[in-house]
């Protein structure tokens, strides 16, 4: 017979805990409509203007579906841009719009704010270590499951 798994000691169950802290905190200080991860999109195309839709999904670790509805989202709401890339016709091609940097600009440090805040239950000279034990873990690859590639 199994036992029951002590969920304070449960990763998975810490790490949703955490989520949903971080989802209360950003509701409450950033914004109630733009979500975090419109907000990860945002920013990478801030950083890198004229990326293609492919490449934002990588780089804020979203699935292609997920970033595509963000996308669609974002552009129709006028904060990004999409053009087709001349050279490759099947790649989208994303930029801020001006609404866009203004809605970046202006959730920007409240997005600090709340990362400070999250990070503030840790002694501020552990805050790097943290931070460092937080990217290994996002690094992590999924295992994969009977006969999926």
């Amino acid at each position: 017979m199994s036992r029951a798994l002590d969920l304070d000691r449960y990763a998975g169950h810490l790490i949703r805990r955490a989520e949903q802290v971080h989802t209360s905190l950003w509701s409450k200080f950033v914004s109630e409509t733009v979500t975090s991860q419109q907000f990860a999109v945002l920013n990478v195309v801030r950083d890198r203007e004229g990326s293609d839709q492919s490449t934002v999904a990588q780089l804020t670790s979203l699935d292609r579906s997920t970033a595509h509805h963000i996308v669609r989202r974002l552009s129709d709401q006028n904060y990004l841009s999409r053009t087709q890339d001349p050279a490759d016709r099947r790649r989208t091609l994303l930029a801020l719009t001006d609404e866009g940097r203004q809605l970046h600009a202006a959730l920007t440090p409240a997005a600090e704010r709340i990362n400070d805040e999250l990070l503030a239950v840790f002694p501020y000279e552990e805050w790097d270590k943290v931070m460092r034990v937080l990217s290994r873990l996002a690094q992590r690859r999924p295992l994969r499951t009977g006969g999926t590639a």
